[in-house]
């Protein structure tokens, strides 16, 4: 247990760190003294589910973070309540599928994509680059275009193209479109 509350610490003290934040600032967000919060961070107390949904809310992280087990480089779940919006454009949403993006070794990159009704045939324009894509309609109705093609697909249509052709995606709909998206190589959201 004692090697779990070190774990836990050093989770907590990474993240408040991560958010710029001193162990007063985060006093202040959790009602909790900066000597107790102290003796989490380096493992020296146990800490109980009301105190840690404190902590994680003060530092707008998921609880699961903190009580994960061990990234054996195998397995990394994310939960549905885990999924981090990572870009809002004026006609789309990406949300991140995979809290793995920022390993060395990660290849790929798993993203559910909501495009927003209403986009115009006006100013479309199609780009090619390095990598590989895939995507699998969940629902609505997508445009997607590849070497002056354009291909319609419905829910449960996937598609799978090398990224060199000239493509891109449109929502020509009234309602939204909703997709997982895969790509190669990673996308560095700002």
């Amino acid at each position: 247990m004692e090697d779990m509350d070190k774990e836990v610490g050093a989770r907590i003290k990474q993240r408040r760190m991560d958010k710029n934040l001193t162990l007063k600032d985060l006093g202040e967000k959790t009602n909790l003294s900066v000597s107790y919060l102290s003796l989490i961070e380096r493992g020296k107390a146990s800490i109980n589910l009301t105190i840690l949904y404190s902590i994680a809310k003060a530092l707008d992280t998921p609880p699961s973070f903190f009580i994960q087990e061990g990234d054996n480089g195998c397995t990394h779940i994310i939960h549905s309540y885990e999924q981090r919006v990572c870009q809002v454009g004026t006609r789309h949403i990406y949300y991140e599928l995979s809290g793995k993006i920022d390993r060395e070794d990660t290849v790929f990159q798993p993203l559910l994509v909501v495009l927003l009704p209403g986009e115009s045939r006006e100013n479309f324009d199609t780009y090619a680059h390095e990598g590989e894509e895939f995507g699998y309609v969940l629902e609505g109705r997508l445009s997607f275009f590849v070497d002056g093609v354009e291909y319609e697909l419905y829910p449960g249509d996937s598609l799978h193209i090398s990224s060199t052709h000239m493509h891109n995606w449109a929502n020509f709909t009234n309602n939204n479109v909703k997709l997982i998206y895969v790509t190669t190589p990673i996308v560095h959201f700002k």
